[in-house]
């Protein structure tokens, strides 16, 4: 009765939302005098906070219209290429332009445990300037008539298999938290059937595929309640008058209220201050906090048997570690995977998939060459940093884009030499040993995205805490001053592809630091080969000389001929490089002659060829009458 509830109170305060609708409109009106004083303001937002709260909210959109493919900016779009009751596959078609060449081909596995697929808009977007990209969209469970039949964790793998079959060879599969087992088991079969379409990569990501190691507290529900007591108090049938009637589910509105229940106080703060931002008049603080929960509220039902056999299998059971997990009453075996290689990632501060729960996919799958298996602690991100947020796009989807144009065979680099790999354990990198070391802090819900050592707000309080992995996801961004991925940053722009802030000021993570880094970046493969700093680049005037001579005949000296000092190996210049001979000090051919000379003569005697003929081009200042008040030299660029 607790759904039909539900939907009956939703119903009664239909007439209510309206009311606030309208009384939003009239006192946001330009054309009303009150609109613009406090008070008006004031009643305006009551008026949409008492609307926003009571609504049901919709599916959202993709929003992703365009991308930058070599430099051009083209244009997205979002076709479904093969549907089924619960799924469609959406295919982001670029339009590129003539002539480009073969790109890789992905298919990300969203999550179905609450939230649409669009919380991987981020993912998505990080991946569309180099690949081609598919998205498995999952159907609302109550959106789905009960005579289409049912869907459990075996038709899970079954739909993965079957997209597989509808890409073609060599593609390249994401699981991303939650589906990380069922891809997995979709590999296994594929590989047990010797199938042609198996996956050229599999890359999991936060994905529980062994819960034994290092349980968190969501973990730890599960196994503590027993199964018994999710089929009794969360699966509930689909009221009257939605599609799926009599459908049994998981209900979305029940795993919103766990997700919120681990961190209310920091939900009522935000509603908090986004009424203040409404009176204040702070429009882009407001509309962050709309993006952000626009997307955070929206939720979907899961279907019943689907849920329940996942929570039994992974979490109770660990069916799939100890090798006794079942396809349509087979089991399968991981260790028949050869072909597929297979890359692992997690967060060193994920409190949700533990230490090592997504890195046993790495014992599991011991036939694969240890030279095509790689494990990535991606350092100072949560569970959902590993998928979103400015260090995924800045360190983890370069990653990801790199493993697959290594293992790929049909893209248009596929055919150049690749260097030999050969390792007899797979290769491990990134923070491994410091998320070792927070694993017991982990455990204890005391990290993630809160940091260690900061108390943790978030505690089990509700049944939808043991969703697939990745309960509590959307409320790591209420966890700390930090955004998404962990970094002190102010407040970001509102973007879709942007990871949930760390509070409602910051609601959704836009343009990254690492792109400003990458903007400017240090010369420093110029700066190795010639030991000496440079200038820094585009400057369009050195800096001026700041050191008077010591005495009057140093100053004739200097008065007599100011000219730039010569740039020596192996010792630091005299005066500012100037932008030409910067430039050549980037080129292959000075380089060459570097190295060349430095087999000659002693380095700190050495002065290169190329950019002495610089120097001879460069403008040189006029002698000046040594007078003690003199201007100082300076070069200007010609």
């Amino acid at each position: 009765m607790l759904y039909q509830f539900y939907e009956w109170n939703h119903a009664a305060l239909a007439p209510l939302r309206a009311i606030a609708d309208a009384t939003r409109l009239f006192y946001q009106n330009p054309l009303n005098p009150l609109s613009r004083t406090e008070a008006g303001r004031a009643v305006a937002a009551m008026a949409e906070l008492f609307e926003r709260t009571t609504r049901v909210y919709g599916k959202p959109e993709f929003g992703l219209h365009e991308t930058v493919v070599g430099g051009l900016r083209v244009p997205v779009q979002d076709k479904a290429v093969w549907e089924k009751p619960f799924c469609r596959l959406l295919h982001f078609e670029r339009a590129l332009p003539e002539g480009h060449k073969k790109d890789p081909r992905f298919l990300v596995v969203a999550p179905m445990s609450g939230h649409y697929a669009t919380l991987l808009r981020g993912t998505v977007e990080a991946l569309l300037p180099y690949a081609e990209v598919y998205i498995t969209d999952w159907t609302d469970a109550r959106m789905v008539p009960l005579a289409q039949g049912r869907f459990d964790l075996d038709d899970y793998v079954d739909y993965v298999i079957e997209m597989l079959h509808v890409l073609g060879p060599d593609t390249h599969v994401i699981g991303v938290c939650q589906p990380a087992v069922p891809v997995l088991m979709a590999a296994g079969v594929m590989a047990m059937d010797e199938d042609s379409a198996a996956p050229a990569t599999m890359t999991l990501m936060g994905g529980p595929i062994d819960t034994r190691s290092n349980p968190t507290a969501v973990n730890q529900l599960a196994k503590e309640k027993g199964i018994d007591w999710f089929r009794e108090n969360v699966i509930m049938p689909v009221p009257f008058p939605h599609p799926g009637f009599m459908r049994r589910v998981y209900p979305g509105f029940l795993q919103l209220s766990g997700f919120m229940s681990m961190n209310l106080d920091r939900h009522l703060i935000a509603h908090k201050d986004f009424f203040w931002h409404l009176v204040k008049d702070d429009g882009d603080s407001a509309e962050k906090h709309r993006s952000f929960y626009d997307e955070y509220n929206a939720v979907m039902d899961m279907t019943a048997e689907f849920y329940l056999q996942t929570v039994e299998e992974v979490f109770i059971k660990h069916s799939l570690p100890k090798g006794t997990i079942t396809h349509r009453g087979r089991r399968i075996d991981l260790t028949a995977i050869r072909t597929t290689a297979l890359l692992t990632i997690e967060g060193e501060n994920d409190d949700i998939s533990g230490v090592g729960q997504t890195e046993a996919a790495q014992d599991l799958c011991t036939s694969i060459p240890a030279a095509n298996r790689v494990h990535y602690v991606q350092p100072k991100v949560g569970h959902y940093g590993v998928f979103n947020g400015s260090r995924y796009r800045a360190e983890i989807a370069p990653r990801i884009l790199d493993f697959a144009l290594t293992h790929g065979t049909t893209h248009s680099g596929a055919a150049q030499p690749r260097p030999l790999a050969s390792a007899s354990a797979p290769i491990r990198e990134g923070a491994v040993k410091e998320r070792k070391a927070k694993a017991a802090a982990l455990r204890r819900g005391g990290a993630g995205e809160l940091g260690l050592g900061e108390p943790a707000a978030a505690s089990v309080q509700a049944p939808a805490t043991v969703d697939v992995a990745e309960a509590a996801l959307p409320v790591e961004p209420f966890a700390s001053p930090r955004g998404s991925d962990g970094a002190t940053d102010a407040a970001r722009p509102a973007s879709g592809d942007s990871a949930p802030p760390a509070s409602t000021d910051a609601a959704v993570e836009a343009p990254i630091r690492a792109e400003a880094d990458a903007e400017a970046t240090p010369v420093a493969d110029e700066k190795a080969a010639f030991e000496q700093p440079v200038a820094p680049e585009g400057a369009d005037e050195p800096a001026a000389v700041t050191e008077a001579p010591a005495d009057e005949a140093a100053a004739s000296e200097a008065a007599a001929e100011v000219e730039p000092a010569p740039v020596l190996l192996d010792a630091a210049p005299q005066a500012p490089v100037l932008p030409e001979i910067e430039t050549l000090e980037a080129s292959a051919s000075a380089i060459a002659e570097t190295a060349a000379l430095r087999d000659e003569a002693p380095a700190a005697q050495v002065e290169l060829p190329a950019i002495q003929a610089a120097k001879n081009r460069a403008p040189k200042i006029e002698a000046a009458s040594p007078k003690p008040n003199r201007r100082r030299p300076s070069f200007r660029k010609r």
